[in-house]
């Protein structure tokens, strides 16, 4: 039996418009009096919709629609990702399901107790303690006190901020609200955990003591909706997701193809570029950029590297002219547009031997164990050093999914996760032993 079940489920709203200045009433007596009742029809209106204004096909510049007709079903146990981009109508429907805001038409049917996260610091009173405003939140969603006296202590120590637990929530940063917030809602043990972009408000460490807390959650039963711009997240934590476009679910499949299809908006396939046309390459007369592609050690395009296994980013181009010193260059950015690192071809015949015209394929090599899992992107330029000039340089010209399978996923029970940072070397250690004799005391 499914535990969420979501019904042609459909929300808009109205918006406002600028007032009609030539129609006001222009006696000040009468206007004050019309006064409350025209706002009052004019609050009414912003929630209320005529059949005939629901129903009609074409788009109205008063009416948005943020979710049009969504059906989907989530069986108990499931993590589902919610992917898009702003706007698109994943908050929105994250609000419908918690019935924090009605929908316009459809239905949603929960069996289970609901716990969200999609506001900051929602239902904190912020002249209250931090130890109080547990108490308060935990029994508005549902607690009991004895339940909250035996959680407090794991409660105020996953947050992280037991320092100040005695301090009114005014004084907190938003991030300390947040981790407030979330180890209050991840105590609940509710059936359906509901979760929004909040996380991205919680530093590197809390946001994997997060991850690995819904993933275990996850595991012991219970459901997740997971709202995140993080695609590397929502492969790890979600079997399942779906992807929302101007409030319309447009593929519900697995994680992995969900992310592929929204890094490669819509394309085949972002882990490859080609130029058919010489004349739509990016390029000069000298030389043009004719394809980019991610390979494994075979030489075989793939989409979906894997952390644990050295990958190639190939570069094809055509060099037209004689007389050209021509140099590869490629720049491997993170999903956060930080440049993790760049790599330019140094070789002899690169850089001191003139390119005859004709085909090229370079292939510079990422060892593995050396991206973290997540999006990257590739920004690929060509060198002309006679000219000292670049005759092409294509930003995000691919994508790529850095896929995880290490031993030490979400869950974790006595590490935190998967290494931190947005490189993951496998470095070389060195260990000395020292027997007891040989240690020499003070």
């Amino acid at each position: 039996m499914n535990i969420i079940e979501v019904s042609n489920l459909s929300k808009c709203y109205r918006i406002g418009s600028p007032s009609d200045l030539n129609a006001a009433e222009s006696n000040k007596f009468i206007r004050l009096l019309k006064g409350p009742l025209n706002n009052y029809r004019k609050y009414k209106s912003l929630y209320t919709f005529t059949e005939a204004e629901l129903s009609d096909p074409k788009p109205r510049k008063d009416i948005l629609w943020a979710l049009r007709d969504i059906s989907f079903a989530v069986q108990p146990g499931e993590a589902v990702g919610l992917v898009g981009a702003n706007g698109a109508g994943k908050s929105t429907l994250l609000k419908v399901i918690s019935r924090i805001t009605p929908p316009t038409r459809g239905s949603v049917l929960l069996r289970g107790r609901v716990s969200c996260l999609i506001e900051v610091g929602t239902g904190f009173h912020p002249e209250l303690t931090g130890r109080e405003n547990i108490y308060l939140s935990s029994t508005v969603l549902g607690m009991r006190k004895r339940e909250v006296d035996r959680k407090i202590d794991e409660i105020i120590d996953f947050s992280g901020v037991e320092k100040f637990i005695d301090t009114p929530v005014k004084r907190y940063s938003s991030g300390m609200s947040v981790r407030l917030a979330f180890a209050v809602m991840a105590h609940l043990e509710p059936e359906i955990l509901v979760i929004d972009e909040v996380l991205a408000v919680g530093d590197a460490e809390f946001q994997r003591k997060c991850l690995n807390k819904m993933g275990s959650v996850g595991k012991e039963g219970r459901t997740v909706l997971f709202v995140s711009h993080n695609m590397a997240a929502v492969t790890r934590l979600c079997d399942r997701a779906l992807l929302i476009r101007n409030g319309q679910v447009v593929l519900d499949s697995s994680a992995a193809d969900v992310v592929h299809h929204h890094v490669s908006a819509g394309t085949d396939d972002p882990t490859f570029r080609e130029w058919r046309s010489l004349d739509d390459s990016p390029g000069d007369d000298s030389v043009r950029l004719r394809a980019v592609r991610i390979v494994n050690e075979s030489g075989s395009q793939i989409s979906d590297p894997v952390s644990s296994e050295p990958m190639g980013i190939q570069m094809t181009y055509d060099v037209l002219e004689e007389g050209h010193l021509l140099s590869p260059y490629i720049t491997v950015v993170s999903e956060a547009g930080i440049d993790l690192f760049s790599s330019a071809s140094q070789s002899d015949t690169e850089t001191t031997v003139e390119k005859n015209p004709g085909r090229y394929v370079n292939t510079v090599w990422i060892p593995a164990n050396l991206l973290a899992e997540g999006t990257h992107y590739v920004r690929v330029v060509m060198r002309s050093i006679k000219k000292k000039s670049r005759p092409f340089s294509e930003r995000d010209v691919i994508a790529f999914n850095v896929i995880d399978h290490s031993e030490f996923g979400p869950g974790a029970s006595w590490w935190e996760g998967r290494a931190s940072g947005i490189i993951r070397p496998t470095l070389n250690w060195s260990s000395e032993y020292m027997p007891p004799a040989m240690i020499l005391e003070d």
